[in-house]
This record gives structure tokens, C-alpha cells and sequence, in this order.
């Protein structure tokens, strides 16, 4: 369903009829009328506080602070692309495909730099989709403006933020949907490979200040059934956390948010206090974290059984095909993976992180595994004592940890054996 732009509340007071539409084309409706109250009340306190604010300084000293506040967060901005060396940088990032055609998606990022300003160019990314991995320019562009609040979070966000940033309108590719291409999976996943393909371009010249790519993914998970026991229906919604990118100085964060949000998983004990599920697993994505003198963080795994009733299964993941990149010379991080379990076979979805309308019944079970962060650097100059702390953390096995970082571990000791692993990184390093 679609609706062109109405007004749901009318001088104040909500529009019922127009509230009976939207209500009787969602699942679960007695529970959205609660968001649609709660972002009513939020402009209300908003309106309210402004109105205060008017009240107590007048109408021309806020519209002045308003205007300086802009001045000076556009002075910050520009003063820190000034720092950055002119010139073109270039990054690409791929999502896994549209859900609909099982290819990649191209995402070619250029970055020209020049004096305090910066412009971005994506003419040369894949051209529109058939699935609902298209973006509308408006997330495209605000994908671009998170990417550079990443990298300079100090500076305060206003519209003069982004004044020096100029983002040429990607005509002709999948990051310009026009209608009626579908577009619902672009804010939770295009954007983040829009932001990635940014870190990516600027890496290499923003050493201190950049990081190798993070999990990148919201994980949306969507089961949607009845529960015979409460004789009602239900939709649960599950997002994820992965790995960040290592950085110069330290690892990644393991089971951090996604790079549009700071929302992480529900707690488990509570989904399944609501929701017939059961979590069978919920530990670290070994393995995940790119290797590199920094190495990446770890996503996670996890595994929900149905305990009754039946059930349809939808997901938007991505960095299924490719793990997020790693940086001057680290490695990608692990990838995300699913696999569903019923009575007779295992299920991997055809498009690796995008599925929908799979039937699960009781008993049949979900495994997730987020992505890891990039590695950051070459992973030989990883100091071995903390390559041989992972180890013994269980992060890596002692055959990934000589594959990965040329560090070679006594068999019955776990400990290095500093001979071999000298000779093997002089051998390949």
C-alpha cells in the first residue's frame, strides 16, 4: 500500500479514518498505533520547547543563534577538509544483490578534495535494480553526510555541516531510484555500503582518522506467525550487531551497531518471553574479525528454534557474498551467513543474505552469523604475543592464526614456537 502525502492529524486532532487505512493494512496493528502516538508526541514536546524558547529571547535572537550555529559548525567543517590533501580518492563497496537478481551491486565512490570542499561522484555505480535494493537520492545523500560524521564526529550536525560537501545526483544508477523502482531496502542496508564506500576512498589518505569496514549490516531477521498458546499473532523483529574495523592504534569493537544506528539486538530473554522462540545460541562469530596489525572485531552467532505453531521467515542482511573490507593491507572480515533446519534439510537462501516467505514449522530452527570488521594494516606486523592471546581466547584457531598472521603455535602447548614463526614471516612476509 501506498499513500500520497495527507495530514493525519488535523489542528490537533488525529484523522480516524485515515489511521483506520493504515491500521488495517499492518499485522499486529494494536501495537503500531503506539509508534504513531509516540512520534506525535515527540513534535508536541518539540513544538512546545521552541515555543519557549521564543517566548523567553525572541523571534529574531533565535532565528540569530540559529544562524550562528550553522556559521560555525560550516567553519568546522570546512577547517577539517582543509587538512585533507587535494585530489581524487576512489572506493567501492558491493552490496550482495537485490534480493530479485543474483548479482552484485556496484557502489564506485569518487572523492575529490579540493581546498575546503568535497565533492562526490557515484555516476560509475550498478544502474537501477529490480529488487528493493534501489536508494532514493535523499537516503543516498544522507548516507554520505553519516559517512563524514564518522569520520568527524566532533563537529556539531546543522544544515551548515554539510554545506561544503557537494554530491553530484547519481542519475542512471541504482542510488538515484526513481518510481516506481522499489526502494524499502535502502535506508536499513544501501546506506551502509554508501558509507563504507566513502571509508574506503578516504583510508588510505586519513590514516589516523579512518578504520577498516565495519559489519555494515542491520541484520533484519522478520518472523511472523500465530502462537497457539496465546491465540494471537505476532511479528518478531530481530537486528544484529557485527564487527567494526580495526583502527590504527586498536582492534575493532566485537558485536557493535550497525553503521546508521546505535540499536542493537532486543535482549534474548525478553523476545522469548513474547514470542514462541527459543535461543539455542547466542556467542561470538569466531574467525569473523579481518586479520591485520589491528585485527577487526567479531560479529555473532545465533540460533532460534520455533517452539510451536507455524511460521513465515523474511530477511535483509548483506555482506553475505563479501566480508567488509579490510584496510592498507588488512584482510576482509568473515562474512554473514544463514542456514535454516527443518525436519528433513538445511536451507542456505540462493541470495546468501536476502530471503522471504520461508516456512518454518515447530522444532525447525534459524542460524545466524554476523559479519566482522575489517583487518586494519598488514597482519604480519601484528605484535605475536596478542596473536597468541586470541588464541587462547578462542578467537582464532591456532592453523587460522598461521594462515592469517604467520604466527606458528606448539601443538601441545598452544604457546608460540618463535622459530617457526619467524622463519614463516620472513618466508612470506
Amino acid at each position: 500500500m501506498r499513500l500520497p502525502p495527507v495530514k493525519l492529524f488535523k489542528e490537533g486532532k488525529l484523522d480516524q479514518e485515515i489511521l483506520s487505512i493504515v491500521l488495517s493494512n499492518i499485522r499486529i496493528s494494536d501495537q503500531r498505533i503506539g509508534d504513531i502516538k509516540a512520534q506525535s508526541a515527540a513534535l508536541h514536546v518539540g513544538e512546545q520547547r521552541l515555543t519557549e524558547l521564543l517566548d523567553r529571547y525572541g523571534e529574531d535572537t533565535v532565528t540569530q543563534a540559529i544562524g550562528e550555529l550553522k556559521c560555525r559548525a560550516r567553519q568546522q567543517m570546512r577547517r577539517k577538509i582543509s587538512d585533507i590533501p587535494d585530489g581524487t580518492y576512489e572506493g567501492i563497496s558491493y552490496v550482495d544483490s537485490d534480493g530479485v537478481v543474483d548479482e552484485p551491486l556496484r557502489i564506485c565512490m569518487k572523492v575529490t578534495v579540493e581546498g575546503e570542499e568535497m565533492r562526490f561522484d557515484m555516476s560509475n555505480s550498478s544502474p537501477p535494480c529490480m529488487g528493493p535494493m534501489n536508494s532514493v537520492l535523499a537516503t543516498t545523500k544522507s548516507s554520505i553526510y553519516l559517512a563524514i560524521k564518522h569520520i568527524f564526529p566532533d563537529v556539531p550536525i546543522n544544515a551548515g555541516t554539510f554545506e561544503p560537501l557537494v554530491i553530484n545526483d547519481p542519475e542512471g544508477t541504482f542510488l538515484y531510484a526513481k518510481y516506481p523502482r522499489p526502494v524499502s531496502g535502502c535506508a536499513a542496508e544501501v546506506s551502509q555500503r554508501i558509507a563504507e564506500a566513502v571509508f574506503n576512498a578516504l583510508v588510505d589518505v586519513m590514516r589516523e582518522e579512518l578504520f577498516a569496514a565495519p559489519a555494515g549490516t542491520s541484520g533484519n531477521l522478520a518472523i511472523g506467525g500465530y502462537d497457539p498458546e496465546r491465540d494471537k499473532s505476532y511479528v518478531m523483529y530481530v537486528i544484529s550487531g557485527g564487527g567494526y574495523g580495526g583502527y590504527s592504534g586498536a582492534d575493532g569493537l566485537t558485536n557493535g551497531c550497525s553503521t546508521i544506528g546505535i540499536s542493537k539486538t532486543t535482549p534474548i530473554e525478553v523476545m522469548e518471553q513474547y514470542y514462541p522462540v527459543l535461543f539455542e545460541e547466542y556467542s561470538l562469530h569466531e574467525g569473523s574479525g579481518g586479520a591485520g596489525q589491528f585485527r577487526g572485531g567479531f560479529g555473532v552467532n545465533y540460533t532460534l528454534q520455533l517452539r510451536r505453531g507455524e511460521a513465515r521467515a523474511s530477511m535483509v542482511m548483506d555482506h553475505g557474498r563479501y566480508g567488509p573490507s579490510g584496510a592498507l593491507g588488512g584482510s576482509d572480515g568473515g562474512t554473514n551467513k544463514v542456514t535454516v533446519f527443518t525436519a528433513n534439510k538445511s536451507y542456505t537462501p540462493p541470495h546468501l543474505s536476502k530471503d522471504q516467505d520461508i516456512h518454518i514449522q515447530q522444532g525447525d530452527k534459524i542460524a545466524i552469523s554476523t559479519p566482522g570488521g575489517g583487518g586494519f594494516g598488514k597482519p604480519w606486523l601484528r605484535d605475536p604475543q596478542r596473536v597468541e592471546q586470541d588464541v587462547e581466547l578462542g578467537y582464532y584457531t591456532p592453523k587460522q592464526a598461521e594462515d592469517l598472521f604467520y604466527v606458528v603455535f606448539d601443538k601441545d602447548s598452544l604457546k608460540i614456537d618463535g622459530d617457526a614463526t619467524a622463519h614463516l614471516r620472513q618466508r612470506f612476509c
